[in-house]
C-alpha cells in the first residue's frame, strides 16, 4: 500500500485537471453509475465529530475519506482528514493519503464548476465571502474555471459591499446567520454556498425560495440529515433542485436567462474526493512518489 503524506498530496494534486475529474464523477452519479451512502459520523462529546464517507465511480475507483471536524481547533485545522483507496476488483487497499488538502480543494473545485455552468456568460466580478481555508481555496480554484476581470474577497463586516455588484458571489464562511441577503444581489447573480453554521446558515432563507435554479451535489446527500445534509435547503423541497451531474450531463436545465438567479449549495460528497484522489495516486505512480508499506503478507 502507497502512503503518502501532506506535502506528497500537495505536489501531485493537479488543480486544473481536478474540475474535468469532479464533472466526470457527478456526471456517474446523476447517471447511477456511483455508489455512494451520504456522510455519516460519530460525535466526540460535543467537542467535535468524525465523519465517514465511502463511496465508488467507475472513472475514479473505490475508497473511504474519514474527516473530522473540530470547530474549537486553533492549533490546528478544524477539518483533518485522511483517504483510503481500494483496488476495485479485489477490495486490496492500494493507497493512504492526507485528506485534509483534497477537502478544501475539491471543495472550491466543485463550487468553481458550478460556476463554470450556471453563471452568466459576461460574468466579470467574483465576491469571496470569508478569509479562512475555503476562502483560499476559492481563490485559486475559481480564476481556473472562469476569467474574472475583479476579485472581492471580505471579511466580516464588508460583506454587503463585496456582494453589490457582483456577478458570482461565493460564501465560505462558518457563521449561523446570513452573510450574503438577496436584496444585495444583482439580477443575473450566481450565488455559491460551502460553509457549515450550527444551527443556523450563511445563506438568506430568500435566496433558496427565491433562486430561479438550485443546484447541489446530490439530492439524496443535500437532504439527509446531519451531518450530511443541508437543513436550509428543507422549504425548496427535492423536486425543487437539480444535481450538478444533471447540468453537466444535459439532462437538467441550468441558468436559461441572463436575469436568473442561479445557486449551488453544497454538502460535499464521496465521489469529490475520489476524483482528487485517484489523481494524486496516478500521478505518484508516475514520478514514484511516496512510501510503499506491507499491511500483510499473501500466500499463493
Amino acid at each position: 500500500m502507497l502512503v503518502l503524506s501532506r506535502s506528497d498530496v500537495e505536489g501531485l494534486l493537479d488543480l486544473d485537471a481536478l474540475l474535468d475529474a469532479l464533472a466526470a464523477a457527478h456526471a456517474e452519479l446523476s447517471a447511477g453509475q456511483a455508489s455512494l451512502v451520504p456522510r455519516m459520523g460519530a460525535f466526540a462529546g460535543e467537542t467535535g465529530i468524525l465523519g465517514a464517507m465511502p463511496a465508488y465511480a467507475p472513472s475514479s475507483g473505490l475508497g473511504c475519506k474519514l474527516v473530522t471536524l473540530f470547530p474549537g481547533n486553533r492549533d490546528r485545522p478544524t477539518h483533518q482528514a485522511m483517504i483510503a483507496l481500494f483496488e476495485p476488483g479485489t477490495g486490496t487497499p492500494a493507497a493512504l493519503m492526507d485528506g485534509t488538502y483534497i477537502t478544501a480543494m475539491r471543495t472550491a473545485a466543485a463550487a468553481a464548476l458550478a460556476t463554470r455552468l450556471l453563471a452568466r456568460p459576461d460574468a466579470r466580478v467574483l465576491a469571496i465571502l470569508g478569509t479562512g481555508v475555503q476562502s483560499r481555496s476559492a481563490q485559486e480554484m475559481f480564476p481556473r474555471a472562469r476569467e474574472f476581470a475583479e476579485v472581492r474577497v471580505a471579511g466580516r463586516g464588508d460583506f454587503e459591499e463585496a456582494v453589490r455588484g457582483a456577478d458570482v458571489v461565493h460564501a465560505t464562511t462558518a457563521s449561523p446567520d446570513p452573510v450574503v441577503r438577496f436584496d444585495w444581489l444583482s439580477p443575473g447573480a450566481h450565488v455559491s454556498s460551502v460553509g457549515y453554521g450550527a444551527g443556523g446558515s450563511e445563506l438568506d432563507p430568500a435566496i433558496v425560495e427565491r433562486a430561479d435554479v438550485v443546484v447541489v451535489e446530490q439530492r439524496d446527500s443535500a437532504f439527509a440529515p446531519l451531518p450530511a445534509g443541508a437543513p436550509e435547503l428543507e422549504p425548496r423541497g427535492r423536486d425543487g433542485v437539480v444535481e450538478l451531474g444533471e447540468v453537466i450531463a444535459g439532462t437538467a436545465v441550468g441558468r436559461s436567462s441572463d436575469e436568473e438567479i442561479t445557486l449551488y449549495k453544497s454538502v460535499g460528497v464521496a465521489v469529490q474526493d475520489l476524483a482528487a484522489a485517484a489523481l494524486v495516486l496516478a500521478a505518484a505512480r508516475e514520478r514514484g512518489v511516496g512510501q510503499e508499506i506491507e499491511l500483510e503478507e499473501i500466500h499463493a
